[in-house]
């Protein structure tokens, strides 16, 4: 399951700029990559073997950033997250004997956000706004302010737009068992959408920050 992508935001003057803290909730760069390399990994042992060695290979490179992650005392919250998703991922397709099912989990997850995401636009309470509020101790008084609710309307339907993307595109790859490109898909739809929705939410909360120079706490 991808990252679903989660993004946070700076507070105040002088703490960690939007993206800084962005990173720092994703595990920072490091935590990036390691949530995309038990699926890279499954993908490629899978094409080179069969289906068991490929997720024994997966579940293995993510027990050992897990582990990695415990020795170094880092954040393992991302790490956390990839070894549950891997091993559910591994169960389906294990029950299954289909490879095409480790993927099946996220293309669920990717309809299940893009709902939510939709859904949170269409009763004007667009979901990255709320969670950026949330974040940040803020009311509900940057729903009241046009240009920021705009913002933050644009930023959630990127990425109910990013999640409907793949949703589509890896659920026609599964239905029509091309699992050489569903396995492409969904590496490829990692990075580059996360770098276009993460860098639409930071405009977001720049507009908001502008907008609402003071946080506006309680109630």
């Amino acid at each position: 399951m991808s990252h679903v992508k989660c993004e946070a935001m700076n507070m105040m003057a002088g703490e960690r700029s939007p993206i800084a803290a962005l990173l720092v909730r994703a595990g920072g760069v490091r935590g990036l990559v390691y949530t995309a390399l038990p699926v890279t990994t499954f993908a490629v042992t899978n094409s080179l073997t069969s289906l068991r060695p490929a997720l024994f290979a997966a579940i293995g490179v993510a027990s050992v950033i897990l582990a990695w992650q415990l020795v170094r005392r880092e954040s393992t919250r991302p790490a956390l997250f990839g070894f549950a998703a891997v091993a559910v991922c591994a169960a389906f397709a294990s029950i299954t004997g289909r490879a095409k099912d480790f993927y099946l989990p996220g293309i669920w997850m990717y309809l299940g956000l893009a709902i939510v995401f939709t859904v949170s636009i269409v009763i004007r309470r667009p979901l990255v706004g709320v969670g950026w509020a949330w974040m940040t101790g803020r009311d509900g008084a940057w729903r009241r302010v046009p240009r920021v609710l705009w913002a933050f309307d644009i930023a959630t339907a990127v990425m109910a737009t990013a999640s409907w993307s793949r949703f589509l595109v890896q659920n026609y790859l599964y239905d029509t068992n091309q699992e050489g490109l569903l396995a492409a898909a969904r590496i490829a739809m990692g990075w580059p959408i996360f770098l276009v929705t993460s860098s639409a939410i930071y405009l977001a909360v720049r507009m908001a920050i502008r907008g609402l120079p003071r946080a506006h706490t309680g109630g």
